[in-house]
């Protein structure tokens, strides 16, 4: 019971969507801005940087809280497993009309509690990918086809590397429009104000 009670807390947590939170608060429907999506790229296009550095920053900490509650309490599998629901309640939140974001953030911020060094390599790998290529997608993309091996390396095994790859699929999934546009050569850059 105790697991249950864990990862549902994960997935209430992961629901506590930043990325329409700071922009209510400044005066403005996300939804209704730019590509809709409640996630950093979108709020940093339409708002700027200090916003959007707010969205990364709660949603990342929002991945390390249900993490480190889940592993505090009960250690082991569960932690990952309730990284995975974070991220789900981050892209289908309850709070919010479960229209939400795409997770990266969040799996990123998991992975920092669960495995300091491999989260601090993919977060770092996000930035700088970010940073030369203008391409929030792309580098979100590489973090997490990273992240399952990352894991494997750091020595997560069995059910863990499960719930790792159920997260990273779940980000890939909701990243199916940026890969068509990727493909095409019609993925937006990150630009802002």
């Amino acid at each position: 019971m105790d697991r249950v009670i864990a990862v549902v807390l994960a997935y209430l947590i992961g629901s506590i969507d930043f990325g329409v939170i700071v922009p209510r608060a400044l005066g403005v429907d996300i939804y209704k801005e730019g590509s809709g999506n409640p996630g950093t790229s979108n709020v940093f296009r339409t708002m700027g940087k200090r916003a959007a550095a707010m969205v990364l920053l709660g949603d990342t900490v929002k991945g390390v809280a249900a993490v480190a509650i889940a592993d505090v309490w009960i250690g082991g599998s569960t932690a990952v497993a309730a990284g995975f629901f974070a991220v789900a309640g981050h892209v289908f939140p309850a709070w919010h009309h479960f229209k939400g974001g795409k997770g990266v953030a969040t799996a990123l911020g998991a992975a920092l509690w669960l495995e300091p060094i491999l989260g601090g390599i993919l977060s770092t790998g996000w930035i700088l990918v970010v940073l030369v290529t203008k391409t929030a997608s792309l580098a979100s993309m590489g973090a997490m086809l990273l992240y399952v091996p990352g894991f494997a390396v750091a020595g997560e095994r069995d059910s863990g590397l499960w719930w790792a790859a159920a997260t990273a699929g779940l980000v890939i999934v909701r990243h199916r429009a940026n890969i068509q546009a990727m493909i095409s050569g019609g993925e937006r850059s990150v630009k802002g104000s």
